[in-house]
């Protein structure tokens, strides 16, 4: 918890008291559904809780904003931006069943009011929203296909509405195509070494993805 207050040290109360408990909730429900790594369990707030803030580092959600999390898995990026920014909605999706058990235990557990989940393929999903996140479920070009006529028209953020995707490594052949794609090292936000190649894409995408 330490970690999180280091880096984002302006938490009310209520904030530190989710983040605190997000730790209990994994562990317990880790046992009985893997979604988490044991080695990741015992790293949950570096490599899972402060990965999936490191999108705010790059961009800070208005109030009102809807946001899209793509193969949540375990529930991340989402839930630890959906306590991040309480006054945004999220709709965290995945194709897997028994992973939005997970998240939907979790979201209950922490009482958060601003996510919902649903159990299906990104594209037949038919909403569309200010920003898409992900962890690197699939390389960009694929991932832009999945997530095509998601994107809201309206512009009211700093960065235009796409996706913002957290990647790792050398990303210059996958993202050669994308012209308007900013990379943001994590390296320039967090000391930690984990953070050294690790990144958040934003590629901007135009309303209906024309």
């Amino acid at each position: 918890m330490e970690l999180i207050l280091k880096y984002f040290p302006d938490l009310t109360e209520d904030q530190i008291s989710k983040f605190e408990k997000l730790e209990i909730l994994y562990q317990d429900w880790n046992l009985k559904i893997n979604v988490v790594s044991r080695k990741d369990i015992d790293e949950l707030y570096l490599r899972h809780v402060l990965h999936s803030m490191s999108i705010a580092k790059v961009l800070e959600f208005k109030s009102g904003s809807k946001i899209l999390d793509v193969g949540t898995g375990g529930g991340f990026p989402g839930i630890p931006l959906a306590i991040l920014f309480p006054e945004c909605s999220f709709h965290l999706v995945d194709s897997i069943a028994k992973k939005l058990k997970v998240v939907d235990e979790v979201v209950s557990g922490l009482g958060l009011t601003n996510v919902k989940t649903t159990h299906s393929r990104v594209e037949d999903i038919k909403d569309t929203y200010d920003f898409i996140v992900s962890r690197a479920v699939a390389a960009m070009p694929t991932f832009v296909r999945w997530v095509k006529g998601k994107i809201t028209k309206q512009q009211s953020h700093d960065l235009k509405n796409g996706i913002l995707y957290l990647k790792g490594g050398d990303l210059s052949e996958e993202l050669q195509d994308y012209k308007t794609a900013t990379i943001y090292n994590l390296s320039d936000y967090y000391t930690e070494d984990f953070f050294e190649t690790k990144k958040v894409v934003h590629l901007p995408l135009k309303f209906k993805g024309n």
